[in-house]
């Protein structure tokens, strides 16, 4: 059989790796003749999947934030209980019920078995382990603060998973409202209005322009259904494709930060997690430059992803990090530029910064309780204009041949 091993040397030596056996006597005996005693092994069955498999299917399906918030609040109390790290991840992959996050944590357990470090297994899969997480867990190994770091990553993930539920449970109220509109309208236009349009296909009256364009619209749709569907998948893929360009990142930053409602949230919800990340790394000690970049690869908005990466140039050319901020209107208020001068005067700007990120949050909170009674009126307003559209192209063209009946 196939099996990983760790041992050790009488002189305290490490070594590990896969080796060829029939069963467990016969790999001891074999390190015992190199002067080594088998401390731990594991069976590699033919079955499982290896890592590659695992990286391509979690870039595909991802993991959640919640199954990270269970591994890390769990490795936190392991660890902080005093055992060893490699059992920790044994034990919660155990307890895992996401089967793409448990041969992920498997996967782990035997590198960490073979002698890998455990920021290293963790850094084999990018798309679940970001490098803000594998960065601070290399310092805290590093330093031997391993359980401070998994306590601040645990505070971390719960902060954001709240703002990330918080958000998207603001959001879905809107986002089913705008979906039924546009699947009445499409039930509307394909299959009742063709048989009112006939009506006015016989009359021999001149059509308003808007009852002209609702008959195209409705005519489209009905007799060139598959034809719409494809612009529509192209349009879908070709803006799928723009968005991913400089010019599109842009542009969609800059539509998003100029939107009313949604503004506010977006700037409070990146100036908490700027201040919430960077007083992370900092008091996980990550250096300044290390920081920024990691935040910079973290933000996907442009002007934070931006702002970040010219901090990390002029903080290396001696310029402060709050004159950087305070350039970038747009993006962050002036009460962030001005706390993070405080923190940079006073020498604690990571106390400074989580004070800044759990403001941030509690004005997040506080939007998404009442988003709801803010977007109602919106929400009215563009139902009773699309509605009042339709019912004008409708009763002109009979408003019209009533009056040439007189």
């Amino acid at each position: 059989m196939k099996v990983i091993y760790t041992a050790k040397s009488y002189s305290g030596e490490t070594k590990g790796g896969e080796a060829e056996v029939k069963n467990e006597r016969d790999l001891a005996a074999q390190l015992r003749s190199d002067g080594f005693i088998l401390t731990s092994f594991k069976e590699v069955k033919g079955e499982e999947k290896n890592s590659a498999d695992i990286k391509i299917l979690d870039r595909f399906f991802g993991i959640s934030l919640k199954d990270k918030l269970m591994f890390t609040q769990n490795m936190s109390v392991m660890i902080s209980s005093g055992l060893p790290i490699s059992r920790a991840v044994k034990n919660i992959s155990e307890q895992a019920n996401n089967k793409r996050f448990k041969a992920i944590l498997e996967s782990i357990f035997a590198d960490i078995q073979s002698g890998m470090t455990f920021a290293d297994g963790l850094a084999k899969y990018p798309a679940v382990f970001d490098e803000m997480f594998v960065n601070m867990i290399r310092v805290g190994e590093v330093s031997g603060s391993l359980e401070e770091i998994m306590k601040i990553l645990t505070i971390q993930i719960e902060k954001e998973h709240s703002l990330t539920s918080k958000v998207k449970g603001a959001l879905t109220y809107p986002a089913v409202i705008l979906v039924a509109m546009v699947g009445i309208a499409i039930v509307m236009l394909t299959f009742i209005l063709p048989k009112i349009m006939g009506v006015f296909k016989d009359m021999n009256v001149e059509l308003p322009a808007s009852t002209k364009f609702v008959m195209a619209l409705s005519d489209t749709l009905r007799d060139h259904a598959i034809a719409a569907s494809i612009v529509v998948v192209i349009i879908g893929i070709f803006l799928k494709i723009f968005l991913k360009t400089g010019a599109g990142k842009k542009a969609l930053a800059f539509t998003i930060m100029h939107i009313p409602v949604i503004s506010n949230i977006v700037i409070k919800v990146n100036c908490a997690r700027f201040g919430r990340i960077y007083s992370s790394l900092i008091r996980s000690g990550v250096p300044v430059t290390e920081s920024l970049r990691i935040l910079a690869n973290t933000f996907t908005n442009y002007y934070y992803k931006g702002a970040m990466n010219e901090g990390l140039e002029e903080i290396q050319k001696g310029v402060n990090l709050s004159v950087v901020i305070r350039k970038n209107t747009l993006a962050f208020p002036l009460l962030v530029s001005q706390m993070v001068s405080v923190g940079e005067e006073t020498g604690k700007t990571e106390v400074v910064l989580l004070k800044l990120a759990e403001f941030y949050e509690d004005e997040v909170d506080q939007i998404s309780k009442n988003m709801s009674s803010i977007i109602e009126p919106v929400l009215m307003i563009l139902i009773g204009a699309g509605v009042g559209f339709f019912a004008v192209s409708m009763l002109q063209p009979i408003y019209g041949m009533m009056q040439n009946v007189n």
